[in-house]
């Protein structure tokens, strides 16, 4: 079955709604991105309007910002430290906005979304 954005077919309190149509290619929903730390691999996805996303599957590099002096340098990421978006992420060492990564600078947090901007920018701790 395919994934889709569309409305429920249920109400909060459980009634289902009255179905008016089919589902349309416009509502259907791509599967997740899961970035990993690896060599890069990027991909181009055409969207709704000839708009592109850029979806990065793996990287082993991110753009780290230091709050106290405003540079930014791109650091290597050294481990995986947590993603506390959920277990199953964390688990698997899946980045994501949010996720603490050791760099050769120091922790940083994950600012971007890597599967929806294809880069990986991050805060100094």
């Amino acid at each position: 079955m395919a994934r889709s954005q569309a409305r429920s077919k249920r109400k909060y309190t459980g009634k289902k709604y009255k179905s008016f149509r089919k589902k349309r290619k416009m509502e259907l929903a791509r599967p997740p991105i899961q970035t990993s730390i690896a060599s890069d691999k990027k991909k181009k996805q055409r969207t709704l309007g000839g708009n592109t996303k850029l979806k990065l599957f793996s990287t082993e590099f991110v753009n780290v910002t230091d709050p106290n002096t405003n540079k930014t340098a791109k650091a290597k990421i050294l481990k995986f430290e947590s993603n506390e978006a959920s277990k199953d992420l964390n688990r698997r060492h899946i980045l994501t906005k949010g996720a603490i990564v050791e760099t050769e600078l120091g922790k940083a947090r994950i600012t971007s979304r890597p599967g929806q901007h294809g880069v990986l920018n991050g805060i100094l701790m």
